[in-house]
Formats: structure tokens, sequence, C-alpha cells
């Protein structure tokens, strides 16, 4: 059996400036209808904040590619 390398997303906190790498099960994705619906989210581990952060196609690719959860508002 191959061994898996997880994917680590390199994050940063807006609140204490805080920069990280996050596991995927650290991260949440929200896919809206529009650009202003669709972000990704998670709790800063240096200051416990909660942090939301828009997504544009390419960040969707990426995040849903390494596994992140994904809760899609609408069908495509």
């Amino acid at each position: 059996m191959r061994s898996v390398t997880p994917v680590l997303f390199r994050a940063g906190c807006p609140d204490c400036r805080g920069r990280f790498e996050l596991a995927a099960q650290a991260l949440r994705l929200v896919i809206g209808a529009s650009s202003r619906t669709t972000f990704y989210s998670f709790t800063c581990p240096a200051c416990g904040a909660g942090v939301r952060k828009p997504a544009g196609e390419r960040i969707v690719e990426l995040l849903t590619g390494g596994g992140v959860s994904t809760l899609r508002l609408h069908t495509p």
C-alpha cells in the first residue's frame, strides 16, 4: 500500500496576522450562487477567531481537490 501525504493549505488570520498551515479537515468551503456567496472559513489556531475569506474559481478547485468539506448552496 502507498502512504498518502496529507494536503496542507497555507492560511493567514486578519485578526492576529498569524500565518500557518491547515489540514483539509480544518477548513470548510461554501459554494454559493455568486462570487459573493462563495467562501472558505476556518478557526485561527493562534487566536481562535473565526475567519471567512472569498473563494474564487482557482481556490475552489484547490480546496475541493485537497479534500476540504464542501457545502453547496445551489445546484450547478
